[in-house]
């Protein structure tokens, strides 16, 4: 049965204190997200952007069985391009066309979102919701949480970025094994291999995820934006590139009002208050 709430009430945002707080709220499915629902997830991450306001973002899912378990099958679409009379229903380059601006679109919000995110994992993340989480900077995953590349288990390949993140994280052999077979990877396997930050006891998840999120509310912004921004390019770019690129950004952070304060504070001999411009 579809869920006949507002987006906004699906996708529930929360601006406290510097800490933007996105939160996948449908867990009698799943978590899993309509077309709508991914739509404006990706939004939001494209707004906070351009919100001085916000210092950190903070993902979760609602409940604690699931954090997402991917797309949510038979939910509501965005309507198609008319077509002429005698034309399939779908044609060749409609699929790609579909993943590219859904959920290869989310994942990428994510990682082009200019605060630090991090993915509280709750419970399952399956799926397109396994790779939205490992988009995050950082990763706390509940003890009783698990990650699971469920694709292969449907006759599909893994989508939503999987192949291109799941191998820099944890390294190509182990990214086959997760991707291919589709297994179940637990908490302590995926924090022995390097999938997350850490991983704390299912009752203190928020407070271990909010103490990272306050720890940003003082440091310079922008010069995470920057270095998040550097470090993930970093496995497409030569030496030279990313070099280039540090220095180019690093002239960038230096203009801003938080370096300057930054070295103020440093000749003052005192803590700087950065303010995150």
């Amino acid at each position: 049965m579809a869920d006949e709430r507002d987006v906004d009430e699906l996708i529930r945002y929360e601006l406290t204190g510097g800490i933007a707080r996105l939160t996948i709220d449908r867990p009698d499915g799943g978590n899993a997200l309509t077309a709508t629902m991914r739509d404006r997830l990706a939004e939001r991450f494209a707004e906070i952007s351009g919100d001085l306001r916000v210092r950190a973002v903070v993902l979760r899912g609602a409940g604690d069985r699931h954090f997402c378990t991917g797309a949510a099958l038979g939910g509501p679409q965005r309507p198609s391009a008319p077509r002429p009379e005698g034309a399939p229903d779908r044609a060749g380059g409609d699929a790609a066309r579909l993943i590219r601006t859904g959920w290869q679109r989310l994942v990428s919000s994510v990682l082009d979102c200019e605060r630090p995110v991090i993915a509280a994992v709750n419970g399952t993340a399956a799926g397109g919701g396994a790779q939205l989480a490992l988009a995050c900077d950082l990763v706390v995953m509940a003890d009783t949480a698990k990650f699971i590349e469920v694709f292969v288990r449907r006759g599909i390949m893994a989508d939503a970025g999987g192949c291109y993140l799941l191998p820099r994280l944890v390294g190509l052999h182990r990214a086959k094994e997760l991707l291919m077979l589709g297994r179940d990877c637990r908490a302590d396997e995926a924090d022995r291999i390097g999938l997350v930050n850490r991983v704390v006891p299912a009752a203190d998840l928020d407070a271990s995820v909010d103490e990272l999120a306050v720890a940003f509310l003082s440091l310079p912004t922008r010069a995470i934006a920057m270095t998040k921004r550097l470090a993930n390019r970093s496995f497409e770019s030569s030496r030279d590139q990313s070099f280039d690129d540090e220095a180019y950004f690093q002239e960038l952070v230096v203009a801003t009002q938080d370096a300057a304060e930054g070295m103020q504070a440093f000749t003052e001999r005192r803590d700087p208050v950065f303010r995150g411009w």
